[in-house]
């Protein structure tokens, strides 16, 4: 038989990529809360490669609201596709009462994509936010939005609500966009972004990108270049791992001392902060970033007054 194409054959995850597993009272008991309360974490449903880190030592967790169905069918996500059920009203209180009883000091709230409502769901979104800072007024909030198909009301809507932090993913560089992400355009990503900050100049804007989808050392460096010129602060970078034999092929597994690199490109281009690894996603660590980026941001802010004296 012939030997199948190079690109066709399966790549073995390299040592660095290799999971230590950690099952203890607090991931079990956090997951059996989960279930209670019939709330969805992004954790599981996209399948991240750092659940029993986060669950099980750092007790966070990434709220995922609005259903577990997605308008949206991007090839490299193993969240569920197809047509979501009625809103859940009630869903606000109760991502806000598993908050408390955690005890979490920062939460990080993403949603499906839901272009089936005329707001993208940002009502409901706002309205989580609002329900969390009521119940803990000390726990700092992070949101991860569709990019609601690009309605500014949508968008002023959960700005409003004043999160702690707007994160929204620009994923991949511009020429793979079209191949990567469905119904999402490269354009509208940063013109969201930007218009997130306009709104609120004080309210951090945070993006990600995955690496490893085919893209050139350049077009992650024009990536970042784009996302400084609409002020994004933070930035973090992970590698693309394949959910299932359905969704896109790893063309490439980066070595960690690449990822160093690039962190240190993406501070020298003026990010406040960047978290760059394999194992990296959006909400990695996100209780660190927070902190980080607000030192950093208030750091240059006082040299940048300093070399105006």
């Amino acid at each position: 038989m012939p030997e199948k194409d190079e690109k066709e054959q399966h790549m073995r995850k390299p040592d660095w990529l290799k999971i230590k597993l950690n099952t203890n009272e607090s991931y079990t008991g956090l997951k059996k809360m989960m279930r209670e309360k019939k709330l969805h974490t992004v954790c599981e449903e996209a399948r991240c490669p750092n659940i029993h880190e986060c669950w099980a030592v750092r007790k966070t967790a990434t709220f995922m609201i609005l259903g577990d169905i997605c308008t949206r069918g991007c090839r490299f996500c193993a969240v569920k596709t197809g047509l979501p059920t009625e809103l859940d009203l009630q869903e606000p209180e109760r991502v806000a009462e598993s908050v408390e009883t955690m005890g979490l000091k920062h939460v990080v709230i993403t949603a499906v994509a839901r272009d089936d409502l005329k707001d993208g769901g940002a009502a409901v979104f706002a309205e989580t936010v609002r329900a969390v800072r009521r119940k803990n007024p000390f726990c700092t909030i992070e949101v991860l939005p569709s990019d609601m198909l690009g309605n500014e009301s949508s968008l002023q809507t959960l700005m409003d609500a004043r999160p702690n932090i707007m994160n929204h993913n620009i994923e991949t560089v511009r020429r793979l966009t079209p191949k990567v992400r469905a119904r999402a355009k490269y354009d509208r990503t940063l013109e969201f972004l930007r218009r997130a900050k306009e709104m609120h100049p004080d309210i951090p804007t945070k993006s990600s990108l995955m690496v490893g989808l085919g893209e050139t050392k350049e077009e992650i460096l024009e990536t970042m270049d784009d996302l400084r010129a609409n002020n994004v602060d933070i930035l973090t970078i992970g590698q693309y791992l394949q959910p299932t034999k359905k969704h896109l092929k790893v063309i490439k597994y980066y070595h960690p001392d690449e990822f160093a690199e690039l962190k240190e490109i993406a501070m020298q281009k003026g990010f406040s902060h960047c978290e760059a690894g394999p194992l990296v996603r959006s909400s990695y660590h996100a209780d660190e970033q927070v902190n980080q980026a607000q030192v950093n941001m208030e750091a240059r802010k006082a040299q940048g007054e300093q070399q105006r004296v």
